[in-house]
């Protein structure tokens, strides 16, 4: 598909042409159309070199698909993926940060770029990405101020129980959160995150009480002595356990 280039370069610039590749030549193109530079990302052996000169030809640029591409192309030098992340939109940088191939730094950068625009997308894409987004954006989402969204982050499948922990664990994690992840039908069963709920003071004491007779006596002692919870909280449960204790 791109030997043209060479078969039909001008004689006076032939011996430069033979040193340069089809790709190379059809990189650089400036009537390059979109379907041909698609075409030529879907080559996984494609040099950086040529992927570095893609970058740089205008014509090819205007198309958002061969803009992504080039991204998401796993030998696509650095600075141009790094530089072309500024130019994605919402759900262009969330696919970049879901390639497989890609390195994690891009993809950590695709994931910043995608925080920092948080606070000022609609509720609607903010829904989307709390299902559809890596576990990272999906964590950041578990604070959102509305239910729905923390409910869409709470169902990732890409969401990890490091990542809610660490969210209900923080000085700010809103009541909605610990109210949505004591009655979520995944999360309230984990050991480690019933733990963290008993440590934050918005958990209801109903749940706590559930919570606190799924645990051994003495790791819930451990666990009252450092959590946050009211005076009046915090007696109610030791009573509780000193209950637990005499029964046994």
């Amino acid at each position: 598909m791109f030997e043209r280039y060479t078969e039909k370069a001008n004689p006076a610039t032939l011996p430069e042409v033979q040193h340069q590749s089809p790709e190379l030549l059809a990189a650089a193109d400036p009537s390059l159309g979109e379907d041909r530079a698609l075409a030529l990302l879907k080559r996984a052996d494609l040099r950086a070199e040529v992927l570095a000169r893609l970058s740089k030809n205008a014509g090819a640029m205007k198309s958002r698909k061969v803009k992504l591409a080039l991204v998401q192309h796993p030998n696509t030098p650095r600075h141009v993926s790094i530089s072309m992340l500024r130019h994605l939109f919402t759900f262009e940088l969330m696919q970049v940060a879901l390639t497989p191939a890609l390195a994690a730094d891009i993809k950590r950068t695709a994931e910043d770029a995608l925080m920092n625009r948080l606070e000022t997308i609609s509720s609607g894409e903010r829904l989307s990405l709390a299902h559809r987004a890596s576990g990272r954006i999906a964590a950041e989402l578990l604070c959102d101020t509305e239910p729905r969204v923390i409910h869409g982050a709470l169902d990732n499948s890409q969401l990890t129980e490091a990542e809610v922990i660490r969210a209900l664990m923080r000085a700010d994690a809103p009541v909605l959160l610990v109210e949505s992840v004591c009655a979520h039908a995944k999360w309230s069963l984990r050991r480690d995150i019933r733990i963290a709920l008993l440590r934050n003071e918005n958990t209801p004491l109903v749940r706590m009480i559930e919570f606190g007779r799924s645990l051994p006596i003495r790791l819930l002692r451990e666990i009252l002595r450092s959590s946050r919870l009211p005076a009046r909280t915090r007696e109610y449960l030791l009573k509780e356990i000193d209950q637990r204790d005499a029964d046994s």
